[in-house]
């Protein structure tokens, strides 16, 4: 089984290519440039360093969200796009899911937390029991304050990951009660390997779908939805 994997639902955008559970390659960027300018060169360029004939893939595996709307709207279409032109399923990915799952096997709780503006973050929390993720509270929108009172509750040590750590880690130091650790930067970020190594769980789980109807998992309104449902209630 081979799976191509996309991941631009943050600052990183990541391309990979798994099959059979080995990685073939990885093409990962951290920098100030748009996914659009960077999703699709970075997959040509993994193509040609692995002789990548796209035809041979078996399914595209897409970070599904939440994340940055631009960046899932990128992410999502580039998918699809190449699901219609080459006929062949999506499999996405929840994207804290895929963050959490860089830590395959730990002991501790895991925490991925990304930057979700106006004072939020996009989390969840997860643990592995016997090699497999368990989510143990599903991806949402909450606040600093909100999360940490919810992790000093289960009572667990934490290891947190993600772009949210950062932004937020002030706080997250001021208010946790139980231990935790930030996990080191070559396993913080969005990986499109971790999508990949999920989407093969999935695949044989047969949890796939037509390209066409794919659609990004947004959790909140866009700022622009937002304004627009004021402007509606106000004029009410």
């Amino acid at each position: 089984m081979k799976i191509l994997a996309l991941d631009s639902s943050g600052l990183v955008a990541s391309v990979a290519v798994v099959e059979d559970e080995k990685l073939l390659a990885e093409y990962t960027v951290n920098y100030k440039k748009t996914h659009s300018q960077t999703l699709l060169p970075m997959l040509d360029e993994i193509g040609k360093m692995i002789d990548l004939d796209l035809s041979a893939i078996d399914a595209i595996a897409v970070a599904a969200g939440p994340g940055s709307f631009t960046g899932l709207r990128i992410g999502s279409a580039t998918a699809k796009g190449l699901g219609l032109a080459l006929d062949k399923p999506l499999i996405a990915v929840p994207t804290v899911d895929a963050l959490a799952y860089n830590l395959y096997g730990t002991d501790k709780l895991v925490c991925p937390i990304m930057d979700a503006r106006r004072n939020q973050v996009y989390t969840g929390v997860y643990a592995f029991d016997d090699r497999t993720l368990k989510v143990l509270k599903p991806q949402m929108a909450v606040s600093v304050e909100e999360l940490t009172e919810m992790l000093n509750e289960m009572g667990q040590e934490v290891l947190f990951l993600g772009d949210g750590v950062p932004v937020y880690q002030k706080l997250i130091d001021e208010r946790m009660k139980v231990p935790f650790h930030y996990v080191p930067a070559h396993l913080n970020k969005q990986r499109a390997a971790a999508v990949a190594a999920l989407a093969e769980i999935y695949f044989r789980e047969g949890k796939t779908e037509h390209a066409r109807d794919h659609q990004p998992d947004y959790l909140r309104l866009s700022q622009a939805e937002r304004e627009r449902a004021a402007a509606e209630n106000g004029s009410c």
